[in-house]
């Protein structure tokens, strides 16, 4: 019992970050914008999607959204915040699947899992003078294959952007 009960502290006093605690304790924090959408609520003409990437579609049941905008009054802040992100997804639990830089701006795509099997994908994208943004997609049955998929597939889908207007009018 003692060292069940030993344990049990060394766990709970973990205080290394997690990217599901930096989303909970950002969501309301001033200079932020979060967003969680079911994938229920978005709506994407499906009719064009073959089967693997309908199933990919399937496979994602939310997005949670968590967005900084920089400006010159919180320059420093956004240096701060940005560097915990950077310190969150560089930690080997993170699967590297895309890493893009150009011209200022930088998207990296990682995620959560073994291999084949993802829990969790992350988007992660920042330019210095517009802000950050971390995307969270969860879901089951996800894949690093299907997701790519998938993506090829939202490409040309048709999708109301009407439903992604806080988010976009947050960068402007």
């Amino acid at each position: 019992m003692p060292l069940l009960l030993i344990a049990v502290l060394f766990t709970s006093c973990n205080n290394s970050e997690s990217l599901q605690r930096y989303f909970v304790e950002h969501q309301e924090a001033k200079g932020f914008v979060s967003q969680d959408f079911p994938l229920s609520m978005i709506e994407v003409d499906q009719s064009n999607f073959t089967e693997k990437q309908q199933e990919a579609y399937q496979s994602v049941q939310k997005l949670n959204f968590l967005g900084f905008k920089v400006d010159p009054e919180n320059q420093s802040v956004y240096e701060t915040e940005l560097a915990k992100v950077k310190t969150i997804l560089s930690n080997e639990k993170y699967n590297e699947l895309i890493d893009l830089s150009d011209k200022g701006k930088h998207l990296s795509v990682k995620y959560l899992g073994e291999n084949d099997e993802a829990d969790e994908f992350i988007l992660f994208g920042y330019a210095k003078e517009r802000g950050f943004a971390v995307v969270r997609v969860l879901g089951h049955d996800m894949t690093p294959k299907k997701m790519i998929s998938l993506v090829e597939a939202m490409k040309n889908a048709n999708i109301d952007e009407t439903q992604f207007q806080k988010i976009g009018d947050f960068f402007r």
